[in-house]
């Protein structure tokens, strides 16, 4: 029995069970990894296996006692390398937190590890999560696993390779523009974006604050929602975190869409999408349709303005996020400087990459004086127009379904050359985050090269459980769909 072929609640079920110890589970993870790593580079930092297995230990004899009787206690997790965990380097994949320790864990994290998750590493990402392919990243890109040429998406790009080349049971991740669901549409694996809020956002190291949202990815929708009841919680620590009625998002584990009323926006489906993706979305919508749902194709405007809003936004909101690393208090300094502002400019210069000082100039260009009001405060106003599009939209239909991203897998190489063609990549999920919406991503199908392709599920603000219950009906209705062949991955 390979125990990395095992979803993590497969997995945790036997290791409650008595049937798997949770030092096998980690022994088979570490085994995993020393296969594919060389070739995947899914992770910056791969923790020591002594210290991991020790924990192990620890937490075996926890389950032994009935503390952690969680369905993810024992089962080994991977954690984005932008989540802060205590005393474990944290980088961003950046130079310029080459060598940051950080002195407390993240809010998630801490759930986690509550629930008795055994963490194994830290994973590759874009550098400050500023990418959608995983190609920023300082310790170099992460390759796809169903075929090592190209991409496996961004910025969650080696949370997502590491799922799809079982280097782990399930991953964190977090989501700015799509970074979460984009790059497990490219590796075949399903990830969720919960409402703005609902995950605390407390030792997330910060790219778009009024973007970022932290979320699971696993090989199944029934792993994403345990997953994500699992690390959702109010937290007094974090300004924008909502306290909820309800967090039993596996409550929505039901395979039964019938009456479920689905939007098919038209212009996610014109120019720009690759007729393969097209098709394979449309099936998957038959499939709903046929267990009872209604479809309805309809008009969401301001779709082309999304992209425009959300970079000026991110990057204005970056450029004040990272302000913070300027080579003072913490992370990367320049050896040779002549003066405190000398510092700063060589600091930062060395420190960060090519698409991190992008965005921090194109930033501080819309928050400038004389630009503010035309770029940073329109884009505002286009995201509050955005979001009362898709409330107009919700009060018709309770999910809506299209795209996570225009394509399969590009080549690696092909996007960095034309960043603006990158930045066209993240139409389909970007609106998500400027409206706060919860989103997921589930296998639907691949192209004529054998690369996936994820379908999008949009639900209104704190309604996931349609979402999760759209996409567990399809995914039990498709029976199983195909998972990355890690034998490819040796190869």
């Amino acid at each position: 029995m390979n125990l990395m072929s095992l979803t993590a609640v497969e997995l945790g079920k036997k290791i409650k069970s008595g049937e798997v110890r949770v030092v096998d589970a980690v022994n088979a993870a570490f085994d995993q990894i020393e296969a594919v790593e060389k070739d995947i580079n899914s992770y910056v930092t791969v923790y020591k296996k002594e210290e991991v297995l020790e924990k192990a230990e620890h937490i075996q004899k926890l389950i032994d006692e009935g503390q952690l009787t969680g369905p993810l206690a024992g089962v080994p997790v991977a954690i984005k390398d932008n989540m802060c965990t205590r005393d474990k380097l944290t980088t961003c994949s950046s130079k310029i937190l080459g060598n940051f320790y950080p002195t407390y864990s993240a809010e998630a994290v801490i759930n986690l590890e509550k629930a008795g998750a055994v963490i194994i590493g830290k994973t590759n990402m874009d550098e400050f999560a500023m990418g959608s392919t995983t190609e920023t990243s300082f310790y170099g890109p992460t390759k796809n696993p169903w075929n090592k040429e190209h991409v496996p998406g961004g910025s969650s790009g080696g949370s997502c390779a590491a799922v799809a080349a079982e280097e782990c049971s399930y991953a964190l991740g977090s989501d700015t523009g799509g970074s979460i669901r984009q790059p497990s549409s490219f590796c075949g694996v399903t990830g969720i974006k919960p409402t703005y809020g609902t995950v605390s956002r407390y030792g997330l190291i910060a790219y778009g604050s009024s973007l970022d949202q932290i979320g699971p990815v696993a090989k199944d929708v029934t792993d994403c929602a345990t997953i994500l009841e699992t690390i959702a919680s109010y937290d007094s620590k974090d300004s924008t975190s909502v306290k909820r009625d309800d967090y039993n998002f596996t409550e929505a584990l039901v395979e039964d869409v019938k009456g479920l009323k689905i939007g098919i926006p038209k212009d996610y489906f014109g120019e720009g999408l690759e007729p393969e993706v097209k098709e394979a979305i449309l099936k998957a919508v038959d499939v709903l349709k046929d267990k009872g749902a209604i479809v309805e194709e309809f008009d969401l405007s301001l779709v082309e303005y999304a992209i425009p809003a959300y970079y000026v936004i991110a990057s204005a909101e970056a450029s004040s996020n990272l302000s913070r690393f300027d080579g003072v208090k913490y992370g990367y300094r320049t050896e040779e400087y002549n003066g405190l502002h000398n510092m700063y400019k060589k600091t930062r210069s060395e420190g960060f990459g090519e698409e991190v000082k992008r965005r921090i100039m194109l930033g501080s260009f819309v928050l400038s004086s004389g630009y503010y009001d035309a770029y940073y405060l329109k884009a505002l106003r286009t995201k509050a127009l955005i979001k009362k599009a898709f409330d107009e939209a919700f009060a018709k239909y309770d999910v809506i379904i299209g795209p996570a991203a225009p394509t399969t897998a590009p080549k690696l190489g092909d996007s960095l050359s034309d960043p603006i063609k990158m930045y066209l990549g993240d139409i389909y999920t970007i609106s998500v985050n400027l409206a706060g919406l919860p989103g997921i991503s589930v296998p639907c199908g691949q192209d004529s090269n054998g690369l996936p392709i994820g379908m999008q599920i949009i639900g209104d603000c704190f309604k996931e459980k349609n979402i999760i219950r759209a996409a567990y009906t399809f995914e039990q209705a498709k029976n199983s769909y195909d998972r990355c062949d890690v034998a490819k991955a040796r190869d």
